[in-house]
C-alpha cells in the first residue's frame, strides 16, 4: 500500500489538504498530512524534523513526499536524510533547488524586499487568497480564515542536502499558468516534470486531476514511466 505524507506549504496548514486525502484513501493509499509549527522562532529544519517524524511513523511500504510550494525544499531535504524511506518525491508547484537553496536565493529580489518589509516579530503575514490564484468568493472565504503568518526563518534559512536525495525518483507538477518558474525548478533537480491547469492553491480548485495525477505518478514509477489518465 502507498502512504502519501502531504505537507503543506507557506501560510497554510493540513487542511489545505482537505480535499485531496479522501480521494486519495478512496484509491486505496493512506495519508499523513503533518501540521508544522508556525511561531517566531521556526525554521526550516525545525520542519525538516517534523516531516522525519511522520515519516519515520509511517508504515514501511510505498511512502511518497509530497510537498507543496515552499514544501519542496521541505521534502526534498527530508528525503535526503531517510532515502531508504521514500519511494519518491513529487512536488506541486514546489520551490526547489540545489544544497544551500532556500525561498531567498531562489527568489527574486522584489518578492525578497516585499517579505522582509512586511515581516513583523519575526512572522510573515498570509497574502490574501487571490494570490494563491483563489478567486471563487466561497473558497477565498475558507482559505482567508485558515492562512496563518508564516515564520521569518523559513525564508532565510537553506537546505542542507548531502546528495542522497538524488537517488530518489522524483517528479515535478506544476500549474498553469506559471506564477513562478517552478517548471525549471523542478528540472532543474533532474525531475519530470508534468503540467496541471490550475492555480498554485490547486489542490483546493481541483483535487479530482491533482489525485489523478498523485496516483499515477506512484503507478508510473513502479513500470519507470507515468501513466496519466
Amino acid at each position: 500500500m502507498t502512504t502519501f505524507v502531504l505537507v503543506s506549504g507557506a501560510w497554510h496548514g493540513p487542511w489545505a489538504w482537505d480535499r485531496v486525502v479522501p480521494l486519495l484513501e478512496r484509491s486505496g493509499a493512506r495519508t499523513i498530512t503533518p501540521d508544522l509549527t508556525h511561531t517566531p522562532d521556526t525554521g526550516l529544519h525545525d520542519h525538516v524534523e517534523q516531516v522525519l517524524s511522520a515519516l519515520d511513523a509511517a508504515p514501511d511500504d510505498r511512502t511518497v513526499l509530497v510537498g507543496h510550494s515552499y514544501a519542496g525544499l521541505v521534502v526534498r531535504q527530508a528525503a535526503d536524510l531517510r532515502p531508504e524511506r521514500v519511494h519518491h518525491v513529487v512536488l506541486v508547484d514546489g520551490w526547489v533547488g540545489p544544497n544551500g537553496a532556500g525561498m531567498f536565493t531562489l527568489a527574486s529580489d522584489p518578492f525578497v524586499q516585499v517579505i522582509r518589509a512586511s515581516a513583523d516579530g519575526g512572522l510573515i503575514p498570509a497574502p490574501a487568497p487571490e494570490l494563491f490564484g483563489i478567486t471563487d468568493p466561497d473558497d477565498a472565504a475558507w482559505l482567508g480564515e485558515r492562512l496563518r503568518p508564516q515564520p521569518l526563518r523559513t525564508f532565510t534559512d537553506t537546505t542542507r542536502l548531502s546528495g542522497a536525495v538524488d537517488r530518489v525518483p522524483g517528479t515535478g507538477i506544476f500549474c498553469r499558468p506559471q506564477t513562478f518558474p517552478f517548471e525549471r525548478f523542478a528540472e532543474s533537480v533532474g525531475y519530470r516534470t508534468i503540467p496541471i491547469d490550475g492555480p498554485h492553491d490547486v489542490m483546493l480548485e481541483h483535487p479530482e486531476p491533482l489525485t489523478r495525477l498523485l496516483v499515477d505518478v506512484v503507478e508510473g514509477s513502479k513500470t519507470g514511466s507515468p501513466r496519466l489518465s
